[in-house]
């Protein structure tokens, strides 16, 4: 399925949201599976805690890529546009690439 816009993306991402969350680690497994099965082997730094999360991610991005690496990372919240949550040796998604 092909969005002109990233709004139509966000808006269609909307309609897929179930209204129940579910808390559980299944779906997250479930995903982590297919991506195994698909992706060559990658190295994944998750960040979590209350305070200082992207600070942390940013400093990191900085260390990998002065040291050689290909870095990508999404932070969430946005501040001002929903692309700049994710990021790939330090460049911001462009709106179009994440329409398609």
């Amino acid at each position: 399925m092909r969005f002109s816009t990233l709004d139509d993306w966000l808006n269609w991402q909307e309609t897929l949201h179930p209204c129940a969350i579910d808390l559980g680690l299944e779906r997250v497994r479930a995903v982590l599976d297919r991506l195994r099965s698909e992706a060559p082997p990658l190295i994944v730094i998750t960040v979590g805690g209350t305070n200082g999360k992207g600070s942390c991610v940013a400093f990191l991005d900085a260390i990998l890529r002065a040291a050689g690496y290909r870095v990508g990372a999404y932070t969430s919240p946005h501040l001002l546009r929903y692309s700049e949550r994710i990021r790939v040796n330090g460049v911001e998604a462009d709106e179009s690439s994440l329409c398609e």
